[in-house]
């Protein structure tokens, strides 16, 4: 999918080091790269810098769906850690479940090579 690169870029998203993958209808890939500001006291990747990233990539993969000329915000979003980070990059791979008139349910796997590091479900609305 070929969007204009401020379609999907915030300034909040290169503030972290997220870097957009893929697009497809309803699906998005983001990766970020475990830089030292996104290390916690134990210096391992922060969680909520890995709750930052979900939030990004199903956000896009909501805009992939319903198209970039509609906005959709979080209404909730629950996630489960699984494992601790502590160098190299993620990559979160967030996939449109369900796609309402007002509503979406979105889903996403955050991997470290072929290990799970975090799943998340969320709802969006569309604004």
């Amino acid at each position: 999918m070929d969007v204009p690169k401020e379609y999907v870029q915030s300034a909040f998203s290169q503030l972290l080091g997220c870097r957009l993958q893929r697009l497809d209808t309803g699906v998005a890939e983001v990766a970020l790269a475990l830089e030292p500001h996104l290390r916690n006291r134990g210096q391992k990747l922060h969680g909520g810098a890995i709750f930052s990233l979900v939030d990004i990539a199903m956000g896009l993969a909501c805009s992939a769906s319903h198209g970039f000329d509609q906005q959709s915000v979080t209404i909730e979003c629950k996630i489960n850690y699984m494992r601790a980070v502590s160098d190299g990059e993620v990559l979160c791979t967030a996939r449109v479940l369900h796609a309402g008139r007002r509503t979406l349910v979105v889903d996403a796997d955050v991997f470290q090579g072929d290990k799970l590091v975090a799943k998340a479900q969320g709802t969006f609305a569309v604004l």
